[in-house]
């Protein structure tokens, strides 16, 4: 599979007078949590709420901020969720993938709606 990479657009829905930001996510089935360099959240006015335990792709564990809340929207889906704030680019893991109920084409390196329910996400609850 290659990297699959798709524009979201971040948001604080605690603060509205801030304009939203369109950025370019890598998607990481691999990876848990949204994860936004510190000048996302700088520029979203997000204060840190504490701090979280990481381990990384190489192993090693990180003291990060955890911040939040944060409102995510691809295409017609949204949620809110916190973030860690590490890294160089947004990262979009497995809590926002699958409280949208998106799905992965690795063939075709995108992610979109779930054909199954194209027009309201849905999810487990039990």
């Amino acid at each position: 599979m290659g990297i699959i990479r798709t524009e979201i657009v971040l948001s604080n829905p605690s603060d509205l007078k801030l304009k939203p930001i369109p950025v370019i996510a890598l998607v990481d089935t691999g990876a848990t949590y949204l994860c936004i360099p510190s000048h996302i959240a700088t520029q979203l006015g997000l204060k840190e709420i504490q701090k979280r335990e990481v381990k990384l792709a190489d192993g090693n564990s990180s003291l990060v901020s955890y911040v939040g809340p944060i409102k995510v929207v691809f295409e017609e889906r949204l949620c809110f969720v916190g973030a860690m704030v590490l890294g160089d680019e947004v990262l979009m893991g497995a809590i926002p993938l699958e409280d949208m109920d998106l799905i992965i084409h690795p063939k075709l390196l995108k992610i979109s709606v779930n054909p199954e329910s194209p027009n309201i996400a849905s999810g487990l609850a039990k």
